[in-house]
C-alpha cells in the first residue's frame, strides 16, 4: 500500500510491480458493448492504472489550496471557491479508497497493514501535531487521541470504513442503506463527539459507492461526451457556489455536525446530506472526466498523497501563526492567487521521493518487532 490516501495499487520495486491487496483488473464483458453501456476495459499495462495516482494528486492540490484559502480575508468571491471544492475533493479520495477496498477482507494481514498504516501515523501525527500547537499558539493544547486535530479525521475514519468493508458487500442495497445511516447521523448529536463519528458517518456513502464501482465505470466517465457535458455542469456549479455564499453557512459541507449543533431545522440534516451527496458525485464525475488517463508528471506524485496531506498542515498553521496572512496583500486579488500557486508549489513537493523515502519508515512503518508470531500447527 503505498498510502491509505492512495488505492491499494501495486508500488513498483527495482524487481517490478509487487502483489497488491487491490482488486485484479476488469474483465471485459463476454458480449460486445451496447450503445448506452460503459465502454469495456482492458487491464492497464504493469498492472497499474495511472490515472487513479493522477486523480489523487489533482484532488490533494485542491485539499491543500482549500487548506491555504481558509485563513485569509473572508471575500465572496474565496469563499464560492472554496466551498465549490469542499463539496467534492474528499468525496473524490474517499469514492477511490472503496474502490480499491472492494476485495478487502477480514485477514489478520489485512488488519495489521490497517493498523501500520493508518493507526500507526494518526497516533505519531496526533502527538506531533498537539506538541506544535503548543510550542507555536496555544502552550496548554491538549493530547487527545479520541479528538483528531484538524486534518487528521481521515485516517481513522478510513480505519472504520475499510474495517465495515464485510458488512457493506453482504447486505443488499448498501449505498442507499449508508445514505440513510449518513442522514440519520445528522439527527443524532451523539455523534458529534470522539473521533468525529459525525463526519465517519456522514462521508461512509462515498466509500460504500466506491465499493460498488467498477473499472467500466471510471472508463465511462473519461469519454469525450462526459467531458464535454462537465464544463457546463462545474460552470452551473461554481455560480451556484457564488450564490449560496451569503444564504448558507460553509460548515454544511464539513459534514463534521449535527443539525442541532449547526443551529439549523432537524429536518435539514437528512435533507442537506443528500444534496450534498447527489452534489458531490456530480461534481466529482465531472472533475474526474479531466484527469489525464496515462503516465504523466504527477503520475508519482500521486503515489505520496499521504506525506503532503499529513504535512502540509505544518505549513499551512505555521504560516498562519508567524502573521503571514496579516500582510495587507493579501486581502487583494493578487494575494489569493499566490496564495493559491503556493499551496500547489508545497503540495507537490511533499508528494515528491525524496519526501517518502525519508519518512518512509514512519508513515509506512512494518514493525514486524510488535506482531505475534502465527501459532504453529501441532501434530495430532
Amino acid at each position: 500500500m503505498s498510502s491509505p490516501l492512495a488505492s491499494e495499487q501495486p508500488r513498483p520495486t527495482a524487481a517490478g510491480p509487487t502483489e497488491t491487496d487491490s482488486p485484479p483488473a476488469g474483465k471485459p464483458p463476454a458480449t460486445g458493448p451496447s450503445a448506452g453501456s460503459p465502454p469495456a476495459v482492458k487491464p492497464p499495462s504493469g498492472g497499474r492504472d495511472h490515472f487513479f495516482d493522477n486523480a489523487k494528486y489533482l484532488a490533494i492540490v485542491l485539499v491543500a489550496i482549500g487548506h491555504a484559502w481558509e485563513p485569509l480575508p473572508s471575500g465572496r468571491l474565496v469563499e464560492a471557491a472554496y466551498t465549490f471544492i469542499y463539496t467534492f475533493h474528499m468525496p473524490v479520495f474517499i469514492l477511490i479508497a472503496g474502490y480499491f477496498s472492494r476485495n478487502f477482507e477480514l485477514t489478520p494481514n489485512r488488519v495489521w497493514k490497517l493498523v501500520t498504516s493508518l493507526l500507526v501515523p494518526y497516533v505519531l501525527f496526533e502527538a506531533l501535531y498537539s506538541l506544535f500547537e503548543r510550542v507555536a499558539d496555544k502552550p496548554d493544547f491538549a493530547l487527545s487521541m479520541l479528538a483528531p486535530y484538524w486534518l487528521l479525521w481521515f485516517l481513522p475514519a478510513l480505519f472504520f470504513w475499510r474495517l465495515s468493508t464485510p458488512l457493506w458487500q453482504a447486505v443488499r442495497f448498501p449505498v442507499l442503506l449508508s445514505l440513510a445511516v449518513a442522514a440519520l447521523a445528522t439527527v443524532s448529536p451523539a455523534a458529534d463527539g470522539a473521533l468525529q463519528i459525525q463526519r465517519v458517518l456522514q462521508f461512509l456513502p462515498f466509500y460504500v459507492l466506491g465499493m460498488r464501482l467498477r473499472p467500466e465505470h471510471f472508463a465511462f466517465l473519461r469519454s469525450t461526451r462526459v467531458r464535454i457535458v462537465s464544463v457546463p455542469v462545474f460552470v452551473f456549479g461554481m455560480l451556484l457556489a457564488y450564490w449560496l455564499v451569503p444564504r448558507i453557512s460553509t460548515s454544511l459541507f464539513f459534514r463534521k455536525n449535527s443539525a442541532l449543533e449547526m443551529g439549523i431545522a432537524e429536518w435539514a440534516g437528512p435533507v442537506t446530506t443528500l444534496l450534498l451527496f447527489v452534489a458531490a458525485i456530480a461534481l466529482g464525475a465531472c472533475f474526474l472526466a479531466w484527469v489525464p488517463r496515462g503516465p504523466s508528471w504527477m503520475t508519482a506524485l500521486g503515489t505520496g498523497t499521504l506525506y503532503g496531506y499529513l504535512l502540509h498542515g505544518f505549513v499551512v498553521r505555521g504560516l498562519k501563526y508567524g502573521g503571514f496572512y496579516d500582510d495587507p496583500f493579501f486581502e487583494t486579488t493578487l494575494g489569493t492567487v499566490a496564495v493559491t500557486l503556493g499551496a500547489i508549489v508545497v503540495m507537490t513537493l511533499l508528494c515528491t521521493p525524496p519526501v517518502r523515502a525519508l519518512l518512509r519508515p514512519v508513515l509506512e512503518p512494518r514493525m514486524a518487532w510488535a506482531r505475534q508470531k502465527p501459532p504453529t500447527a501441532t501434530a495430532s
